[in-house]
């Protein structure tokens, strides 16, 4: 296993221990542990995030990806988000969530988003399921 994700709500953040979280956070980074934003554009993800932590990963919410092929304002959305990684030399991996059709994924590869996850790439799977698929290489992330 390359990595184990943790969420972390609105209420740890305003935690006044979270300064000493975040401190720890750094720390695990140099051991190679890497975080994520999830949900990147909804609820509480704020830009102030992408300088404040040491994020490997941004995953941009699926609400922004459902009608991309037809709304100009999610475009734009997406594009701006995307746009803002790079231009900010943050290095992230960028990440659409809820990729369901080969449109959607036309559009985000052209944007500049290179990885995906959702249903286009696989349906939801039990966990030993998915690492049998990944051990017999019947689940391909990437197409030809």
């Amino acid at each position: 296993m390359q990595y184990v994700a943790v969420n972390v709500s609105l209420q740890q953040f305003r935690d006044p221990r979270f300064k000493d979280s975040v401190r720890e956070a750094i720390e695990l980074t140099a051991m190679g542990t890497r975080f994520a934003i999830d949900d990147f554009g909804t609820g509480y993800s704020s830009l102030a995030y992408l300088q404040r932590f040491p994020l490997a990963k941004l995953n941009i919410d699926r609400s922004f990806v459902e009608n991309l092929p037809t709304l100009r304002n999610d475009q734009t959305i997406v594009s701006t988000v995307v746009g803002l990684t790079q231009t900010l030399e943050l290095d992230l991996e960028l990440v659409a969530e809820g990729v369901e059709t080969e449109a959607q994924r036309t559009l985000l590869t052209e944007m500049g988003c290179d990885h995906i996850q959702g249903w286009l790439v696989c349906k939801a799977l039990p966990s030993d399921e998915l690492a049998r698929r990944f051990e017999s290489r019947t689940l391909h992330l990437h197409s030809a």
